[in-house]
């Protein structure tokens, strides 16, 4: 209002003075407009207020970087900088795997990497990404290189020798990495190859999305939480980054010079893995030196890549891989008479670290949807709020244009001898399945398809191919979605209570058959067990007795079977439901219950005693588990010494954020923002954790000074 009284003053003062003078004075007065008006935009962020004539980064008391650049070009080079600060033996070491020379680096055990990298193109690829970056968001590239090899050349003893090899880094080792981040470790991987017709554990996530019409104080929030593996190329790194047009605080996996989950003062987004199938393989019928196709003979493309593998004497061998191509992409296995190709979406987008650049710097939904329409990106839900009061559910991926089929067939071997199953395009923006401001005022997603993203449903999947996504909802969905449905109004500290809910959803299901037939049995152990299931609080906390017998049965039981009422499509969040053979389930319980006495000494023994937070020299009592138990909290175990679990996956980087003015975010990055040896961020939020509570957000600059540890200028 006032700068609108002062444009209308400027005109009346221009009636009554000459032109020469009207002249001068508009220059002037246009001067003081444009600066007033730069004035309240940097007001409005309390970090963008603060820009400093150069370069620094922050360093707060939990080891976070928050990064001032006095331009773009400088913050990219400051974030190189840090990310080699706090991950530099990971990050150089992933580097070079995406290199493709990490047996020649390293030895032998890192030959499988080499072979798949190579054979999927993976470094030549990325010098034709690197060509094809807009000009200025390749200098940033660059400079996040620069920063990194700073950063190696005078902190030179911080760096293990063994990985300095890798030295110098280069863009294109960045754009190498993210192809092997994204099309070949998410898209698909050697792995799920293998096991094609098995099912596959895939990394996960939860993510919600809350209006102002269900939130308690009327503005929008946002919940992030990625369950990725503790460890290699899935740990995220916590960083803020600001300079002119941006101011962005958020997580971005080691290696990747942008935030790839984040929020500003507008908006917000965070990311799930979806069901999304962006792969194929095909099977190719051998015929002279090729492979039929459309009924005639189609030769390979044919090339060969050398690979060096360091031996133990610190000398080096050779071997050279042959790679074949076909129309589909590269064969990846030949046996019996048959080849095998395999063909993956978004080769040939190379815009996708520009593309999440912009969306941290959007301002509003529009300039956030003009981003996410390039689907630079190949695969991920994305879950949007911002402070208007949208928010946004959409089932982001490059999904193939098929000529038939469901999900279900897509996930088959492939016919290859047809250009009839050959797919050469991927469904547009507007083909994907998308929500914007549901009369629900709720959006969640915990790895399910996008049909069950609220209630009453937003999207029909009849409107949609078939082999979009499948139909589904499992335990960890349910209990998401019931949180949400059953209160109307959530302030910003319920929601993060919710997060952190440890109840298990299939208990629900299942303990009142479980329980009864329990006593019917009779036995002495029946009845000790059905008393310790009948007080327990089906939870997965610490102390939770009760919960260590209940997760170990579900692990015996076959979940394709054990059901009496199976999952039904139109009862999503209530089936599957009960027991189907309560005599067998008993039976097994029994066996369960007979080998924790024998391991431990007690059936009821609490759950943390049995699961440790375990990790970088911690160890304390755990909760949490299993998302397949409906639990939405989720860490995923695997044997430890002792008779004991830790921890390989699961919560990894929470962010909880409500769009109030000033915004008020909470944060953790469950093992820390370091992984350098003698770093004391190494695990020193195990204790945060295990008491399910979060860290505030530092982002202006008195409160990043406040708790400050380090200064770096540039």
């Amino acid at each position: 209002m006032y700068l609108k009284q002062l444009f209308f003053n400027h005109l009346n003062i221009f009636s009554c003075i000459t032109t020469k003078a009207k002249k001068k004075l508009f220059r002037i007065s246009s001067f003081i407009l444009g600066f007033l008006f730069v004035l309240v935009l940097t007001i409005h962020s309390p970090s963008l207020s603060f820009l400093p004539k150069s370069t620094e980064i922050l360093w707060d008391t939990y080891g976070i970087p928050h990064i001032f650049g006095a331009d773009s070009q400088s913050a990219f080079k400051a974030f190189g900088w840090a990310q080699m600060q706090s991950h530099g033996n990971l990050l150089l070491r992933l580097y070079g795997q995406a290199r493709g020379r990490a047996a020649e680096y390293w030895g032998e055990d890192y030959l499988e990497s080499d072979r798949w990298v190579k054979m999927m193109g993976v470094p030549e690829r990325a010098k034709t990404w690197y060509g094809s970056q807009n000009p200025a968001f390749r200098r940033y590239l660059d400079a996040f290189a620069t920063g990194i090899n700073a950063y190696a050349k005078e902190r030179a003893e911080l760096i293990d020798d063994e990985v300095e090899v890798v030295l110098p880094v280069t863009a294109e080792d960045i754009l190498a990495h993210v192809q092997r981040v994204l099309n070949f470790t998410f898209v698909v991987n050697p792995e799920i190859i293998k096991g094609i017709e098995e099912e596959q554990s895939k990394a996960g996530s939860n993510a919600w999305a809350i209006a102002p019409t269900h939130s308690a104080s009327g503005n929008a929030m946002l919940l992030a939480n990625p369950h990725l593996p503790w460890s290699d190329l899935f740990l995220w790194y916590e960083a803020q980054i600001t300079a002119p047009g941006i101011d962005a605080y958020g997580a971005s996996l080691i290696g990747i010079p942008v935030l790839a989950i984040a929020f500003n003062d507008n908006l917000g987004w965070t990311h799930t893995v979806n069901t999304f199938d962006g792969w194929d393989l095909y099977e190719l019928k051998l015929a002279g030196k090729g492979y039929l196709f459309n009924g005639r003979v189609r030769n390979f493309e044919t090339n060969t890549v050398e690979i060096k593998v360091k031996q133990e004497d610190g000398t080096t061998r050779s071997q050279q891989l042959t790679i074949q191509h076909s129309i589909h992409g590269a064969v990846i296995e030949q046996q019996n008479g048959k080849a095998f190709a395999l063909r993956v979406v978004g080769l040939d987008r190379s815009g996708v670290l520009e593309q999440w650049w912009d969306m941290a710097r959007a301002k509003n939904l529009k300039q956030f949807e003009t981003a996410l329409k390039r689907l630079q990106l190949p695969m991920f839900t994305i879950i949007y709020a911002d402070r208007e009061g949208h928010i946004m559910h959409l089932f982001n991926g490059q999904v193939p244009v098929r000529s038939q089929g469901n999900f279900e067939d897509w996930e088959k071997i492939i016919p290859g001898d047809t250009s009839k199953t050959l797919w050469t395009k991927i469904h547009p923006y507007q083909d994907l399945p998308r929500v914007l401001d549901p009369p629900s005022g709720w959006l969640q997603n915990a790895n399910d398809p996008p049909w069950t993203t609220t209630f009453p449903s937003a999207i029909n999947p009849d409107r949609y191919p078939p082999y979009m996504a499948p139909h589904f909802m499992d335990f960890r969905a349910q209990r998401s979605a019931r949180m949400l449905a059953e209160d109307n109004k959530i302030s910003f500290e319920e929601m993060i209570s919710y997060k952190h809910s440890t109840h298990m959803e299939l208990a629900d299901r299942l303990l009142d058959d479980l329980i009864p037939a329990l006593r019917k049995e009779g036995s002495k152990l029946a009845l000790q067990a059905a008393e310790i299931l009948e007080k327990w609080d089906r939870q997965a906390n610490a102390d939770s007795r009760g919960a260590v017998l209940f997760a170990f049965w579900s692990e015996q039981m076959d979940f394709d079977t054990m059901f009496g009422t199976p999952w039904n499509e139109n009862l999503p969040r209530t089936t599957p439901d009960g027991l189907a053979d309560p005599n067998q389930a008993v039976a097994v319980l029994l066996s369960v219950a007979v080998n924790l006495e024998k391991v431990y000494g007690r059936i009821d023994i609490p759950w943390g005693k049995v699961f440790r937070l375990k990790y970088g020299g911690v160890d304390l009592p755990a909760n949490g588990g299993s998302g397949s138990l409906g639990i939405f909290r989720v860490v995923n175990f695997e044997p430890s010494s002792n008779n004991r679990f830790q921890p390989v996956a699961g919560d990894s980087y929470v962010a909880a954020i409500e769009f109030s003015q000033p915004v008020k975010a909470m944060v953790l990055t469950s093992y820390g923002n370091s992984t350098q040896p003698g770093s004391q961020q190494v695990g020193d939020r195990l204790a945060l954790f295990a008491q399910k509570q979060l860290r505030p957000v530092l982002r202006s600059r008195p409160e990043i000074e406040a708790h400050l540890s380090d200064r770096q200028r540039f």
